[in-house]
């Protein structure tokens, strides 16, 4: 049967798009499926939609009634950074997650057809695993992930020695960590390290509603040294993985050795709680990130974001990496923070 959200699919049935009153049935494909990411599930869709106004097509094969796969995509039109389709913009990890290959091969295609039917400049897929070896793809990223111990003195031995000395150092200034439900003092230390770094920062609303609509799997760990805040995290939790996602830490970090210690304490709070995998996340090659995550012992993994090319000639590179955008960034880290946090949302919401 023709599916009336997809008219433009031909010969392509069982393809749809994901309305509200399947969530539940995606989501518990999601967990179940071992292709599947965090950034998979369905709550996605209303953060995008809600926190940046994208377009968003949720794409899902169903045979008798049950979910053989799903491809979570947003659509991006900007006049400075172009027009793409994208599993999944705002995340490290999205293609598709299907347990048959017709319906892998389905969902491909709808995307491909889709693609061309919005005439955008590109369709963008983020992996693990190459799935279109014949299409341009972008060798920048790399990803950090690890087994932890269930022993969490065992963790902290398995840190390279002058890493855990920093952890130690944290430890020694007496920081304290808590568990916040509201994203004030988070968005206070995540501001001002993105601002230093001279990139723009995402919205206070984006981070509330990725709070309000992951709940207990999104959780927000806040450093403090004698009442002030000195760093915070907010991680992502998914089946046994714990994902710190977006950090940052005040001036008073880097003396403090305050992110050191965040992570190790999400490490160890994750470690007792049972979770068996870190995933430290996704950085650019030769960034400071990805030194700092290799000092922690951990060996980077390669990402595949590939791309077919509809009106672009070439790959996008929006990225601080980018040499045009280096006056840029000088300028960003000048400008008062409260007006780069005011500028900032209007910008990234279009970089994805």
């Amino acid at each position: 049967m023709q599916n009336t959200d997809l008219p433009f699919v031909d010969g392509l049935p069982g393809v749809s798009v994901l309305s509200e009153d399947k969530f539940q049935a995606w989501d518990e494909f999601v967990m179940a499926c071992p292709e599947a990411t965090f950034f998979h599930r369905a709550g996605w869709k209303p953060v995008i939609e809600q926190a940046f106004g994208h377009k968003t097509w949720f794409l899902y094969v169903e045979e008798d009634g049950h979910i053989q796969g799903v491809l979570p995509l947003a659509e991006i039109n900007s006049f400075l950074f172009g027009h793409s389709l994208s599993a999944l913009p705002f995340c490290v990890y999205g293609g598709i997650a299907a347990i048959s290959d017709s319906a892998r091969t389905r969902l491909d295609r709808a995307a491909q057809v889709l693609a061309a039917h919005l005439k955008v400049d590109y369709l963008e897929y983020r992996s693990f695993q190459p799935f279109h070896p014949d299409w341009p793809t972008k060798d920048l990223y790399v990803t950090f992930r690890k087994t932890i111990d269930p022993d969490a003195e065992q963790n902290m031995l398995a840190i390279p020695r002058k890493q855990r000395a920093m952890v130690r150092k944290g430890i020694k200034y007496e920081l304290q960590s808590d568990i916040d439900q509201d994203t004030g003092r988070f968005f206070h230390a995540y501001s001002a390290s993105v601002h230093r770094l001279g990139t723009p920062v995402f919205s206070r609303k984006y981070f509330q509603l990725l709070k309000a609509v992951f709940a207990e799997d999104c959780e927000l760990l806040v450093i403090t040294k004698d009442g002030n805040i000195v760093s915070a995290v907010m991680s992502f939790y998914f089946r046994d993985e714990v994902l710190p996602y977006y950090g940052g830490g005040t001036d008073a970090a880097r003396d403090l050795a305050g992110n050191d210690f965040m992570y190790w304490e999400l490490m160890r709070r994750a470690c007792e709680r049972g979770y068996r995998v870190f995933d430290f996340g996704r950085s650019k090659q030769g960034t400071g990130s990805y030194s700092f995550k290799k000092n922690w012992g951990f060996e980077p993994q390669p990402l595949f974001y590939e791309y077919q090319l509809h009106k672009a000639k070439t790959i996008p590179e929006h990225n601080p990496l980018n040499p045009k955008y280096q006056l840029f960034i000088k300028v960003w880290q000048k400008m008062p923070l409260v007006l780069a946090n005011m500028i900032g949302p209007h910008i990234v919401k279009n970089l994805g």
